[in-house]
């Protein structure tokens, strides 16, 4: 928990707090770097991305593509659910998504190209090493010019839950910015990380998790300054930098502020006893991280898209790898687990927006770094595939209630035009700015315009 003693309201002091990080640099560093790019104001969209970042791997049979007709030790091992479109079904775990079919779309010709583990498509290649969150930011700012909110903001467990484990960081990054620079790194509200080691009042340590208490300290001590005219004599950053920490911002933060109804309908920590969730795998605290957090991540995300974020990455905690070994759960029992929250949670998601008229506004993209075997292995698992991999999309103002291209009989392989990786990221960014305007603004690096304009966006969604 912050803590802040009567002694410490000094001019000094108070430009320490100016310097806590989003991402890296200090505040005042960050609205230079969005004052650089006012000139790109004009191509910049009011809307929003959040991705849905399936860690592991998740499988496209068990998910969107269920291959019933297929032999056994290929089809679906979950069965399959019919949805609203006739003829379309999914795995029997997503009933609740099943329901609302009509308003989002499956891409089943999505490959990744590679079965590894890493943080692609969120990083890669294509990207430049870059998180392309960062690559937003650097055309848009790295906050929002009227409500101070960073535009990149990566979410996993541990901003909702102090409690919650580590990111995995070995298996893919996803704070790195690369050619970029740190200035476009995301925001992590999860007083972890950078967010830890910049700031520069007197902390408790062993609390600074609390993002709550965190944010109510610097309202505490924002009406502590203001009352020492401390604020006096500054510059328009470091004033400006003073406002973001310190102001209305703070609340899309703090999801306790939110309708309980809300609340209750995005709740996933409620699907299940995770007591039960079996002591033989290794990933157990993962899985019960995924089920007690996946809805509050959710929610957080659609508060801060309200509010001026622009890119918000939301990561599932490396839950999705069903290998059926002494780590991960097999496929039906992990779809319990994994399948189970990520339905109710990106229903709610979903049902939200619509409720409240965003679904011009917010743009939702949920895949993993890979997809996973046709044929089951011999434990009940799938391993790593690279050929195919479920892609959805949800909102932004895109074609929505339609089954995107076609796999092959066993699910391994698109059977029509594939989709990749440069695709999706041309349909990201062509929904948050107008990528042909961008042409003509200076000063735009050629690996982030390459970004935005290097391939086509996916035909079928424009």
């Amino acid at each position: 928990m912050l803590h802040l003693s009567d002694n410490q309201f000094s001019r000094r002091n108070f430009l320490s707090a100016g310097s806590l990080a989003l991402g890296g640099l200090s505040l005042p560093q960050l609205l230079q770097a969005k004052d650089a790019v006012k000139q790109a104001g004009g191509i910049v969209k009011d809307k929003c991305v959040v991705f849905l970042f399936q860690h592991g791997g998740p499988s496209q049979t068990e998910t969107f593509d269920p291959k019933m007709d297929a032999p056994s030790g290929i089809r679906s091992m979950t069965g399959e659910i019919p949805t609203r479109i006739p003829g379309i079904t999914f795995g029997s775990t997503f009933e609740k998504l099943a329901k609302l079919n009509d308003k989002f779309s499956i891409v089943r010709s999505f490959t990744t190209e590679s079965g590894a583990h890493d943080s692609k498509p969120i990083v890669c290649k294509y990207s430049h090493n870059a998180q392309i969150g960062g690559h937003y930011a650097r055309v848009a700012g790295a906050s929002h010019p009227q409500f101070g909110m960073p535009r990149n903001v990566w979410l996993h467990p541990q901003s909702v839950d102090p409690g919650a484990t580590d990111p995995i960081m070995k298996l893919g990054k996803f704070d790195v910015t690369g050619p970029l620079g740190p200035a476009y790194a995301p925001f992590q509200p999860s007083g972890k990380g950078d967010l830890r080691r910049d700031m520069q009042l007197t902390v408790d340590p062993n609390r600074l998790g609390d993002r709550r208490t965190l944010l109510g300290s610097l309202n505490d001590y924002r009406r502590t300054v203001e009352s020492g005219g401390v604020t006096e004599g500054l510059d328009k950053f470091q004033s400006q930098a003073f406002e973001t920490l310190t102001s209305g911002i703070s609340d899309a933060f703090d999801i306790s502020k939110e309708d309980p109804k809300i609340f209750e309908r995005y709740d996933t920590s409620k699907l299940m006893d995770v007591e039960r969730i079996s002591k033989r795998w290794n990933n157990r605290p993962r899985y019960t991280n995924h089920v007690n957090n996946l809805g509050k991540l959710m929610l957080l995300a659609r508060r801060l898209a309200e509010r001026g974020a622009g890119f918000i990455t939301v990561t599932t905690d490396f839950v999705w790898d069903m290998h059926a070994d002494s780590n991960n759960a097999t496929m039906t029992e992990g779809m319990g687990y994994v399948g189970t929250p990520f339905d109710h949670a990106v229903s709610a998601f979903i049902e939200d927006v619509e409720a409240r008229g965003l679904s011009e506004k917010i743009l939702l993209v949920c895949c993993g770094e890979m997809g996973r075997t046709p044929k089951v292995n011999k434990k009940g698992g799938r391993d790593h595939w690279g050929g195919s991999a479920p892609l959805l999309l949800y909102g932004g103002g895109l074609k929505m209630g339609q089954v995107v291209g076609s796999s092959t009989r066993d699910g391994g392989e698109p059977a029509s035009d594939r989709v990749i990786i440069p695709n999706l990221y041309a349909t990201i960014m062509g929904t948050l700015l107008d990528t042909a305007g961008l042409r003509a603004v200076a000063g735009i690096p050629p690996e982030v315009s390459q970004v935005m304009n290097g391939s086509s966006p996916i035909k079928q969604l424009m």
